[in-house]
């Protein structure tokens, strides 16, 4: 019998053609949730089909995404889904885009597994078993210094409105690093720290789905990840940084200037 890992993989994969099918066809719908929150009818089906196959194998378990209401809130296992992390990227046919599924027992992400179809990138990790991008082991990289870094963030949906919109902490590390990337989607540049393609990220607007799996795949590959107050209650204050352990406590430095 097949566990939770392979069960997951084989799910996201096949909600994987749906993305692809609709990437190729670009016939899709559009809605806006806000002002510069869109989503698609994609987003919908990949939902859908994800917490039809995730309900049949796991009935008892909880199931938290994006674009619906929490099922089996109380349960103290859950899914946590990105159907579409990367939707503006999708709708522009930018190939960062990704879906995104993590398993949380009892408080504490065990599983994270991330897919991006277009590219062909799978990352998958388990709580102590380490990860890998497409089959072979990942580990973060070993830049030492800031000034040697290149980082990635994002901005928050409510970026026209709020103030507090992290413009403030790209200025401050634009003069810090060596590059900074801004490429839409949570979960794949979590992945991309992961495998020592970017050497860390900040965010802050963040949702427990944007970034869930990319926690663990972050943490399998050496990574630390905390809120800015270098603690873990990235879900409730909705930021998150990540790197190495060393290049962590610098970017802590800069965020808290």
């Amino acid at each position: 019998m097949k566990d939770e890992k392979e069960i997951v993989v084989d799910i996201i994969k096949k909600a994987g053609e749906i993305l692809q099918d609709g990437w190729n066809k670009k016939n899709f719908k559009i809605y806006r949730k806000g002002t510069i929150n869109l989503v698609t009818e994609i987003d919908k089906k990949i939902e859908f089909l994800i917490i039809q196959l995730l309900k049949q194998y796991f009935p008892d378990y909880g199931i938290l995404t994006e674009e619906s209401k929490e099922i089996n809130s109380k349960a103290n296992v859950r899914w946590i889904i990105d159907p579409l992390d990367g939707t503006t990227n999708y709708i522009k046919q930018y190939p960062f885009v990704a879906i995104s599924i993590a398993l949380e027992k009892e408080g504490e992400l065990i599983l994270g597994v991330v897919y991006n179809p277009i590219l062909n990138e799978m990352f998958i990790a388990q709580k102590g078993c380490g990860a890998t991008y497409n089959g072979k082991p990942i580990h973060v990289s070993k830049i030492k210094e800031l000034g040697l870094a290149v980082l990635a963030s994002g901005f928050p949906y409510d970026a026209w409105q709020n103030p507090d919109n992290n413009a403030k902490q790209w200025r401050q590390f634009l003069t810090r690093s060596l590059s900074l990337r801004c490429d839409g989607s949570a979960a794949l540049d979590l992945c991309r720290v992961a495998c020592g393609q970017l050497d860390g990220y900040w965010e802050k607007g963040i949702s427990p789905w944007d970034v869930a799996a990319g926690i663990v795949i972050l943490r399998e590959a050496g990574g630390i990840i905390t809120d800015y107050l270098g603690e873990e209650n990235f879900f409730k204050r909705g930021e998150v940084v990540a790197a190495n352990p060393v290049l962590h406590a610098q970017m802590l430095k800069v965020l808290n200037n």
